[in-house]
């Protein structure tokens, strides 16, 4: 482990460039309108956010695995959406040195510093999704995490295996988690779920078709549109006949 005053400049470097860059009205967007959870979301634009990122990880990629983690999980510490996206950019890049005991902190990850779709989808579709990818093997806690209380969880649980799916991986995982997940009530499981599908039909469009007419009476109206939507016109019609 670095010395806690390494540590402590990297950190006080980035939240100063943070700081400096929030002081100008043009690096501020509002993503509220993305989000309809009757929350105020002003912040740094992404395109910022990810320069930063990118230039600071040069500064620590030289140290280890674990205290890159140890940093991004300092900068989770501060609850801000900003720097949950430079923790998962820079966790990332680290996908070549994925061990299996990493899931631990991915998970945990999760479960404690998401608390939108927006950074649920970035921590799932990058860094838990190369991890699943790798280790397939940690697929039956993955449906395990459907279970959960937390709605973050439970659409993580769907949308983590989109980065599996896009290069034709786990497609009979993927539709076991969409079959248990057409239970759930909640609006945002329901669209991360339909977007885990409409990814998989890119390549599997006949089994996701099946897959839809099968079950069709039980999947999500809602679930069903975002599926659907990268399907032929005649597929489409034939699924929203009554």
């Amino acid at each position: 482990m670095k010395t806690y005053a390494e540590t402590s400049d990297i950190l006080k470097k980035i939240y100063f460039e943070i700081d400096q860059l929030s002081q100008n009205p043009k690096n501020i967007k509002d993503y509220s309108k993305f989000h309809k959870d009757g929350k105020v979301h002003i912040k740094i634009t992404v395109p910022l956010t990810r320069k930063v990122a990118s230039r600071n990880f040069k500064l620590v990629k030289h140290m280890s695995k674990k205290h890159i983690l140890y940093l991004c999980t300092q900068l989770l510490q501060r609850k801000d959406d900003t720097y949950r996206l430079i923790a998962f950019d820079w966790a990332f890049k680290l996908k070549k040195y994925y061990k299996k005991d990493d899931f631990k902190i991915f998970e945990g990850w999760l479960k404690k510093h998401i608390d939108t779709w927006e950074n649920c989808d970035d921590l799932c579709t990058h860094a838990l999704g190369n991890f699943i990818y790798q280790f397939p093997e940690f697929i039956p806690q993955i449906e395990n995490l459907t279970k959960s209380k937390n709605r973050w969880v439970r659409r993580g649980s769907a949308v983590m295996l989109i980065y599996s799916l896009r290069k034709g991986k786990y497609l009979k995982e993927a539709l076991n988690i969409a079959k248990i997940l057409s239970n759930d009530n909640d609006n945002l499981v329901q669209k991360g779920c339909g977007w885990m599908l409409k990814e998989a039909s890119k390549l599997y469009q006949k089994e996701v078709f099946n897959f839809i007419m099968i079950n069709k009476n039980v999947i999500p109206p809602i679930t069903i549109r975002y599926s659907i939507e990268k399907m032929p016109k005649k597929l489409r019609s034939d699924i929203l006949k009554g």
